[in-house]
């Protein structure tokens, strides 16, 4: 049993959570529920960019023995932050733009690993999906070592929206590619940009990688399979640093 003061129980509850700005991970909904209420908080969460999940009832009775009216709701560990919000603030105060997107990273010990990495290196925000990436739990801020907890986190309804935004504000958006012939070194990653990590067995997805402004790889000495996608981060990242510090 989850603890209960990380959940949300009931209707009226989770919309006054959801006004007061409090960040909510996830709604679950009971299947087949109705009610004004009910409208009121799948709009919430429209506005406010929160995953709602349709679920049997016994979903809902696992979690909790109380009275949750068809509704209950993880509360999140991280302020999640509006894109476009974000890059106004860093490029208002001077800074170049350096942000990570995670597309299908589900393992949370490397959501924390590139977050720290990011933070360690300059970078000023992560992007994550909605759906598809691992949770940003106890585990996720312990890998992180704090840093979920001083990056900015932007969580969007669409990755290929996000990128669109990206492009909008003058920020290019870079993916690796084993064939790739650039090599990250050579990459502009001095002006702004955006680093998308994909899964570890799938990558980046195709239509992201259409997207993107260039590609490129990251050289290994022998012919083993590639690096932890924490890893990658990190070395790509520090580059990053690397060039802007020059």
């Amino acid at each position: 049993m989850i603890k209960q003061s990380k959940l949300i129980i009931g209707r009226q509850p989770l919309i006054e959570t959801i006004r007061s700005g409090r960040a909510i991970d996830k709604i679950l909904l009971q299947r087949n529920t109705a009610g004004e209420s009910i409208a009121e908080i799948r709009q919430l969460a429209r506005e406010y960019n929160i995953p709602v999940q349709v679920v049997p009832v016994e979903k809902l009775g696992s979690l909790t023995k109380a009275n949750h009216q068809g509704v209950i709701a993880f509360a999140g560990l991280v302020q999640y932050m509006d894109l476009q919000q974000v890059i106004d603030h860093v490029v208002g105060t001077g800074a170049m733009p350096l942000f990570v997107m995670l597309d299908g990273v589900t393992d949370v010990r490397n959501i924390g690993a590139i977050a720290r990495s990011a933070l360690c290196c300059g970078a000023q925000a992560l992007i994550i999906p909605d759906k598809g990436v691992g949770a940003l739990n106890e585990e996720a801020m312990k890998s992180s070592a704090g840093a979920l907890e001083r990056i900015q986190v932007c969580r969007v309804p669409s990755l290929l929206k996000a990128v669109d935004t990206l492009h909008l504000n003058g920020i290019k958006v870079f993916t690796s590619e084993m064939k790739a012939e650039a090599r990250v070194f050579e990459l502009p990653l001095a002006e702004p940009c955006c680093i998308v990590m994909g899964s570890e067995d799938k990558g980046v997805q195709p239509y992201i990688h259409k997207a993107a402004d260039a590609f490129f790889t990251i050289p290994m000495a022998g012919d083993f399979d590639s690096f932890n996608v924490s890893v990658a981060a990190g070395i790509i990242l520090y580059e990053a640093m690397k060039q802007r510090l020059l």
